[in-house]
Formats: C-alpha cells, structure tokens, sequence
C-alpha cells in the first residue's frame, strides 16, 4: 500500500480513491491520535469546500471522530486558511479540512491541522495511517455518553473575516477589485472582507452550485480574469483556488502576477518597514532565478525548501521567518495565520498599493521574471516517485541538465498530490526550453506507462 498522505492530506477521486469508509478511518485515526493524552473530550473543527462530495466526506469523517469519543465542530464551506485559523482560535484540539484545493470536482481530500493551526509533521500522519492499516487496534469505541457530539456554527467564518481585515488594516476605498473566487470556499469570506474595507468589488465565478469549483477559473485558470480587470477598467484583478490558500493577481493592464512576484512586493515593503523578520523570505526550489536574483539586488535572504508548503512553513518555523510561501500562490504570513492564505495575501499585497500608490504593473517590476517552462507528465501514482530507476529518463535529465547548467536549471520533481512528474526547465529562450520540457515530459509518459 502506498503513503496515504501525500504533501498536502489524503488526495483522490472521491467515492473510488477517497471513499466514505476510508475517510471515517482517517476521523477515527486522526481524533485518536491528535487528541491523545487529553484529560478533557476533545473537540475537531471541520470545514469544507464547495465541492459535492465535501457533505459526503465530512459527515462520513465526523462520524468517525464521535465514534472514538471525540467532538465535533462543523463550519460548514469556509477556506482552508479559516479552519487553520479558528482551530486556534477557538481553542480547538485539531482541524480538518475537506478539500482538494485546485484540483478538478471529481477529486477531493482530507486535511488536518493540530491545535495551533499547523499542519502536520509526517511523523503524526504517519500515526494515523498506522492505525488505519492495524484496523484501529488498541482504539477504544465508547458507548453511552463517551461517544461524540457534532455541533455547527456556521457563522464562525465571521471571526475569520474580522481577523483579516484587522491584520490587514488598510483602507481599499477607490480601488476597484476584481476578484474570482474559482467557484470555491472564498466565494463569501473574500467578496466580503475586500467590500466591507471600502474597495468597488467585481466578483466572477463566485456561484459554486457543487460542480463547478476551479472549472477554467481561479489562479489556475486565469484568462477570464485578465480579460475581466481590462473590461471593467479594474485597478487589480485576484484569483484564489478552490479551498482559497493560494493567490496569484493580474495587473492593471491584464499582465498576470505570479506568487514569486508577490512575495516580492509584500517582502521588500515589509523589510522597509522594519517588519520583515531576519530580512528573509523563505521559498521553494521551483521559484523562478528571478526571485533569487531580486533578493541578492534588494538585500533580502532567501531561504530555500523542497517543494510544497508544509515545507516552507517548517523551516520558517525553524528560523523564525514570518513570510515564506511557493510561486504557484501560497504564501504564508506567519505573524497572521497558520497556513497559506489567500485572503491575507490579497489584503497584504493591496496595502502596498495603497501606501506606495503605485500601480501593480510598477510593484512587479521589482523583479524579473526569467523564461519557464512547466509541463507535467501523467504518471501512477504508484510509480511517479521511482522515475529515476529508469536508465532512458535518467539519462535524458542527465543530458538536458549538461545542456542548461551555464544558462538555467532543469529541475524534475513527482508531484506531490496528484498522478504527475513535473519537469521544469529555466534559460535564456522560452521557445527552446518550452520545447525540450515537452519532449522531456512525452519520453517520462512513454516510458513509464
């Protein structure tokens, strides 16, 4: 059996890979270990998307905590970043989240967080997935008044609303917004937040009917948006993903700004404020050279992880950073919340527009974007870790990367929550290195089929 956690929860096809049983073991194993040692009975906060198969997972997830003794808070369709937040907030003894962030509707997760809001170290998601292979042994399943409550409270996504905006503390008046909520959890909090601090908001794909999440929107799907700032003649245009942790923005002109650029721009007006703690950002190797170069020229450490966010938080941890996060939009302020947050990010990015009155097309310019190419190979799962052990890739990789060792880098990585090797190239010219990526990626698919 393969690893069930992968860099971001339990991914899968709801109701084939992800089914109902499998997420009330995941409720009972994850209640049983996160709560242990407790002298009280524990409460969970759970929180979902807008996806169809959220109802089904979290209740079929709930039922499994109550069934090992333990609470349940249930606040309904809220972003990621909320839960992470309020599990703390409320003095929560774990979280979890239903979502599968950016990915298709037919795909969902399960995500936890402990009782600070932090998600977890592999060790304990290794726990859990102990238990759930060892059919729970030695897990008590209580009767009579030990078995479990569930409680909702709906409204608990206000707080989370209040908490943005104070920390934001900024006034958005005369700035019109467009914002695409991807069909997902930020369809309410984020058109709500932005309004209540002033700014003309002009919200698309903000109509989740189950089925529409992330469907050619949001920070993945990103042309309607630029087409949308330059139809309504918009200051800023703010894409979030289904579950609402990433952001990416589009300028004034339509021109797209990726997570790099906004660490970037939020980055080096924290460090002129004094607020940027170590002057370090810490990001992922997949950031583009061009934000390692920015940081050399403006004097700013940057810190670099593996890819994924837990990782960008472990070490910000460990060094006491407070902004760190990935260019495909998670970026975490850690003197505010937890885990990436896309509202957060927004606000934060939209403050330097307002103190600095530049335009966005301006701020980005801070650094540059050197040519990229990302495409992704359509592997197993079972197999996307092993690439290597194959002579014909590795000899490939071996040869492209001889080829951009004086002028980039070729960067290959397995995905870490779907069936996929990314291949990732940087030079000087788009068109070679968009052509090498693909070839590259065509030969894994064949080769590895």
């Amino acid at each position: 059996m393969a690893r069930l956690f992968g860099t971001d929860g339990v991914r899968g096809i709801a109701n084939e890979e992800l089914t109902v049983t499998l997420a009330m073991q995941l409720g009972q194993a994850g209640a049983a270990v996160l709560t242990k040692g407790n002298q009280h009975k524990p409460t969970i906060m759970v929180g979902c998307d807008t996806r169809i198969s959220g109802g089904m997972l979290a209740n079929a997830l709930m039922a499994g905590a109550c069934s090992v003794g333990a609470n349940v808070c249930y606040v309904g369709v809220v972003p990621t970043p909320a839960v992470a937040y309020l599990t703390r907030a409320y003095h929560m003894d774990a979280g979890v989240v239903i979502s599968a962030s950016h990915n298709p509707v037919e795909f969902n997760g399960i995500k936890f967080f402990d009782s600070e809001g932090f998600k977890l170290p592999d060790a304990l998601e290794d726990e859990i997935e102990a238990l759930i292979k060892n059919d729970m042994q030695g897990i008590e399943f209580p009767t009579g008044t030990g078995v479990g409550n569930i409680t909702y409270a709906m409204e608990a996504k206000e707080d989370y609303i209040r908490h943005a905006k104070e920390a934001a503390d900024v006034d958005l008046t005369g700035l019109k917004i467009v914002l695409d909520c991807a069909q997902g959890a930020s369809f309410e909090t984020s058109v709500k937040a932005i309004s209540e601090l002033g700014a003309d908001v002009i919200a698309i794909h903000n109509q989740p009917d189950g089925t529409n999440i992330n469907d050619k929107c949001g920070s993945t799907h990103m042309e309607s948006l630029q087409e949308a700032v330059k139809e309504h003649k918009a200051d800023i245009g703010l894409a979030f993903d289904g579950d609402a942790d990433r952001l990416l923005a589009v300028d004034e002109n339509g021109v797209k700004v990726d997570g790099d650029q906004i660490m970037a721009i939020i980055g080096n007006h924290m460090k002129e404020q004094g607020k940027l703690k170590g002057d370090t950002i810490v990001a992922t190797v997949m950031s583009n050279l061009g934000f390692f170069l920015m940081g050399e020229k403006q004097g700013i450490h940057v810190e670099q992880t593996k890819v994924g966010d837990r990782y960008v938080l472990e070490r910000m941890k460990e060094i006491h950073a407070n902004l760190g996060g990935e260019q495909s939009g998670h970026i975490i302020l850690l003197d505010e919340n937890t885990t990436g947050d896309g509202l957060l990010s927004a606000l934060f990015l939209l403050k330097v527009l307002v103190d600095t009155k530049k335009p966005l097309s301006e701020l980005a310019g801070i650094m540059e974007v050197l040519p990229q190419a990302l495409v992704n190979a359509k592997v197993a799962n079972s197999k996307k870790y092993n690439y290597m052990d194959y002579p014909e890739v590795e000899g490939a990789i071996k040869e492209l990367s001889e080829k951009f060792k004086d002028e980039g880098r070729v960067l290959i990585r397995p995905s870490g929550t779907e069936p996929l090797v990314r291949v990732m190239i940087e030079g000087k010219n788009q068109e070679q290195i968009d052509k090498e990526a693909k070839v590259l990626a065509a030969l894994i698919e064949k080769v590895m089929a």
